[in-house]
């Protein structure tokens, strides 16, 4: 089953064997993806054309719009958001290290009502665990009492998320803070601000390989105290610390 009123989108920075996987699996869901492809080196922006190409779907080479360094996650939510306004459809957003299931996408949409800001899928590793970022769900999970969505105040990842299109008019991506790269955690709790709920999906699982499209921040599993030195000293993931505590 398809579901015509997403406008789904994937950005990329290479690791290209990742994202085309991850491309493949919504592809074999039925629906389209437009790629933004962040500054990746020549030839793999080559290899995401190629992609595109043989798939029928359209590739956004960033590099064409603005001569800004990656990361650039804000200029393509700002694009996303435009085109979802002007198609009149909700926004998904799947980053390219996470791959879901055939009707991950049409489980999202059937969660779609009045008030509802955002959908996310649960993550999880290829033991079906839930993993980063939603470790907190595992934790919650026994006092669901059975419910398999939940409404929560805590930070959404954009792992595999739907921004409703009731959201995506009453939230300016333009006013994003141009200092800060968690948009993720940003947007969530705008979502919570203007009234909207946000929903958790802890039936709806999709496999997702943390930070394959970010290569340095493996370090996190392997070498925490590097990982944050970098992180602290290149101001890599900056983000408001009111936030944190979310």
């Amino acid at each position: 089953m398809v579901n015509n009123d997403l406008h789904i989108i994937m950005p990329v920075k290479d690791s290209v064997e990742m994202a085309e996987k991850a491309i493949l699996a919504i592809i074999h869901s039925g629906h389209k993806v437009c790629v933004y492809d962040d500054n990746s080196l020549p030839e793999n922006a080559k290899r995401l054309d190629n992609i595109a190409k043989e798939n029928n779907i359209p590739v956004i080479h960033i590099s064409d719009i603005t001569n800004h360094p990656s990361p650039n996650y804000r200029t393509v939510l700002q694009l996303a958001q435009q085109q979802a306004l002007l198609e009149n459809k909700h926004l998904v957003i799947i980053e390219s290290d996470v791959i879901i299931q055939s009707d991950t996408l049409c489980r999202m949409a059937s969660k779609v009502e009045d008030g509802v800001g955002m959908i996310a899928a649960i993550t999880t590793d290829e033991n079906g665990t839930f993993n980063f970022p939603y470790h907190y769900a595992r934790k919650g999970y026994c006092r669901t009492k059975g419910k398999t969505t939940i409404a929560t105040h805590k930070r959404f990842s954009f792992c595999c998320t739907l921004l409703t299109n009731q959201l995506l008019h009453a939230a300016d991506f333009q006013l994003l803070d141009s200092s800060k790269n968690w948009y993720d955690v940003t947007i969530s709790h705008w979502s919570i601000d203007l009234g909207f709920r946000n929903l958790l999906m802890l039936d709806n699982p999709v496999l997702h390989f943390p930070h394959a499209s970010r290569p340095w921040k493996r370090l996190k599993y392997t070498n925490p105290l590097l990982y944050y030195w970098r992180k602290i000293t290149l101001n890599k993931d900056r983000i408001c610390s009111q936030w944190l505590v979310s």
